[in-house]
This record gives C-alpha cells, structure tokens and sequence, in this order.
C-alpha cells in the first residue's frame, strides 16, 4: 500500500498531488488505466478521433443547413411553408438524440429501408473514416438534434433584420431580392446564430457519447461509459477535461467569428 501510495503521489501533500497531476495534463501525461494499466492517452487517442471525426461530418451538413433553412423560413414567414417547417423544427428540438437514433435506425436499417448498418462496428486497427457507411447514421442523428436549435434562432434574427430601415433603404435603392438578403440581411442576422452554433457544437461533444451508444460507435461516448461502469477514474477525468475544452475552445472560437462579422466591434476602440 505504501508503494502504491507512492507511486500515484498520494503520500504528498494535497498541492502537491494537483501541480504534478496538472503539469502531466499540460505535458500529454493524462495518467495511467486503473482498469487496463495502459496509459490513458493512447487508450482514448483512437476513441478520440473517431469522436472528432463524427462530429466534423455532422457540422459540415449541420450549419449550413441551419443556416439556409433559418434564411427561406424567414423570407416565407407566415406563410404554410414557414408554418410547416416551425412547427417540424419545434418537434424535432423536443426529441432526444436516442430517440431520432432508433426511428433513423428502423426507418434505414431495418427491413423498412435497409440501407445503413444498425451498428457502428469498425474493425480494430481500422478507422471510421475508412468505412463511410458507418458514420452516416450517427451523423444524421447529431444533425436532426442541432439543425432546429439553429434554424430557429436564424429564423428570428432574420425577421427582425429583414424589418430594418437599412433593408428597406436597399429594396428601394432598386436591389434584387437576393442581394438584399444574402449582402444586407444575412451578415447581420448571423451572429446570434454564430453563438448558438458554438453552444451546440459543444453539445454534440457531449450528446455525441448517447448517440455512440446508441449506434455502438467507437468513440469517446463508448469509452466514456465502460468507463464509469468499470470506475476507471483517470478515463472518465481525462475525458470530461477534453469535453470542458471542447466548450471552452468553441466558445472563444464563436466570440472571434462575432468580432470579425461584426464591423462595429472591431472597430469600437478606434
């Protein structure tokens, strides 16, 4: 016990243990398995990539689609179309992400439609970007979850925007509808969506660990979860520290775009 003790630094005092504990964290060194004695980085590398893989793939169908969704329901705003598409986008926002997982999965990978495998298994050694087919399911998932959030708030913006004097000043300067929309409109409609689209990047690093569950994809959800069950502590602490940085980062990477969006904000101390 003694050994033990202090082999993990528990016979130092408690400052101690955290500047050495951080100065590994800092350094790479996220500390070793209690469950597999393996070191904790190259255990959730792999499981890592997959994750960030995942949630790349989504992003990329995510925002844009937000974006052009939020734009069309807002230049048709009360009309049936916009009618239609807010109230769709409301019940999608209410549904969880296993929920949209399983119907995705009987509709596409059952005998309905069996288009996509039901199951995310990537062999060992091999990479989920290797075999596409796998990630199109949990990506879809992740896309159905986040695309009402932001659709929505781009919505919103747009109308108060598109009811601007400076929006009717450009209509009556003679300006085509799309010029008026994408030019005038939509620059100072986005930065709402902007901070919006950070919060839920951040929580599809988090809502992507139901979602691998759901689909037994192997990433850091997956990960996540054995390890809790098996009380690997330094796992689970070195997995909710990428999370929390993951928030972080997109926060500050969202009030940049803002900055840079928004002309009065990078010139406000000149």
């Amino acid at each position: 016990m003694a050994a033990l003790s202090a082999q993990l630094h528990l016979n130092q005092p408690v400052t101690s243990q955290y500047l050495h504990w951080l100065g590994g964290v800092l350094g790479g060194n996220l500390g070793t398995s209690a469950a597999t004695q393996q070191s904790v980085a190259s255990l959730i590398g792999g499981r890592l990539a997959h994750s960030a893989f995942l949630v790349l793939v989504a992003a990329i169908f995510a925002l844009p689609l937000s974006l052009v969704l939020g734009v069309w329901m807002a230049v048709k705003r009360d009309r049936p179309a916009d009618h239609v598409l807010s109230m769709t986008t409301l019940v999608l926002a209410a549904l969880p992400e296993f929920v949209i997982g399983i119907v995705l999965v009987v509709l596409l990978a059952t005998n309905v439609a069996h288009v996509f495998p039901a199951v995310s298994l990537v062999p060992p050694g091999e990479h989920a970007w290797d075999e596409p087919s796998v990630v199109v399911l949990p990506a879809a998932t992740l896309v159905i979850a986040v695309t009402p959030y932001i659709s929505r708030i781009m919505r919103a913006s747009m109308v108060e925007v598109l009811e601007s004097d400076y929006v009717t000043m450009a209509r009556l300067k003679g300006l085509s509808n799309r010029v008026v929309i994408w030019r005038h409109a939509v620059p100072n409609a986005i930065v709402p969506a902007i901070q919006v689209s950070a919060l839920q990047l951040a929580y599809m690093a988090g809502g992507v660990i139901v979602v691998e569950f759901v689909f037994s994809y192997p990433g850091m959800g997956a990960q996540l979860v054995d390890s809790v069950a098996n009380r690997d502590v330094p796992v689970v602490q070195a997995l909710t520290i990428i999370i929390a940085a993951v928030y972080v980062i997109l926060n500050l990477l969202a009030d940049l775009a803002t900055i840079l969006v928004t002309p009065r904000l990078r010139t406000a101390g000149r």
